[in-house]
């Protein structure tokens, strides 16, 4: 379980949120970097540059900013991981708005659980930004909803090799992800921080596979089990919405593919 340290340093925040970003979307420049952080563009010019003495990051020709030779991936991950959160950024703002809670949006990566957008409500008690954090999936509602779109051999192979202490019991979480998969949501009360509820519902591509988590985060002492079913359904409103634009762009993308001659 996670907790946030009881003096939290901004500038340490900054830095891994944005080697983070660099991971799993990929280029940016010291303006978008500013932005995302919501700093000015000598505090994010002076973060980069200090991920690029540490080779955290990397700059190109053109001033642009890249992952660096310790975190860099494959090619294709942030690409997908990028647009998936562009697209659906606008979703995670109206769903936040009309329910005034905190959203995130969340994929996996292996037995983990990588929030990859995440928007804050207004409220002044509010669960802040999870962006770029990661947590054991068993533990989230969003990694639950993931899991449970796995055959039951894929779950088991993802954790042969996990001996962390956040290691679930086998049998407790595949009964767990088959009420998850009846259900069509996960709910976790403080399993990954104290103090926090929250529910997720999946977002599914276009041959129906779960690609990411979409869930609301609630302080426990404002959460209601009365409110679980109008939140399940404002989730799945949400969740119908980005998976509509998202095949709209799988249409576009094929489409072009097919124009261009290529595959």
């Amino acid at each position: 379980m996670k907790q946030q340290p009881t003096y939290p340093i901004a500038s340490v925040d900054h830095a891994l949120r944005l080697a983070a970003i660099l991971q799993l979307e990929g280029a940016l420049t010291v303006t978008e970097a500013a932005d995302r952080l919501g700093v000015a563009r000598s505090t994010a010019h002076r973060l980069l540059s200090m991920l690029v003495y540490r080779d955290f990051a990397s700059q190109g020709d053109d001033k642009t900013y890249s992952a660096g030779p310790v975190i860099r991936i494959g090619a294709h991950s942030w690409s997908r991981t990028a647009r998936l959160r562009s697209i659906a950024l606008p979703h995670l703002r109206r769903l936040a708005d009309g329910i005034d809670e905190s959203v995130n949006l969340a994929i996996l990566t292996g037995v983990a659980l990588r929030f990859v957008a995440s928007v804050e409500c207004r409220q002044e008690l509010r669960v802040t930004s999870r962006e770029g954090m990661s947590f054991p999936a068993c533990n989230t509602s969003s990694g639950l909803v993931l899991l449970a779109d796995l055959p039951a051999d894929a779950v088991e192979r993802l954790y042969e090799l996990d001996n962390s202490e956040d290691r679930p019991d086998p049998s407790l979480l595949a009964r767990e992800l088959a009420k998850v998969r009846r259900d069509g949501y996960a709910v976790n009360h403080g399993r990954s921080e104290r103090g926090v509820v929250a529910v997720g519902v999946p977002i599914r591509g276009l041959d129906g596979q779960v690609l990411a988590g979409l869930s609301v985060s609630i302080p426990s002492t404002r959460y209601d089990v009365h409110r679980l079913r109008p939140l399940v359904a404002a989730l799945h409103g949400a969740a119908q919405g980005l998976e509509s634009e998202l095949r709209s762009w799988a249409e576009w993308d094929s489409g072009n593919a097919a124009d261009d001659g290529t595959e």
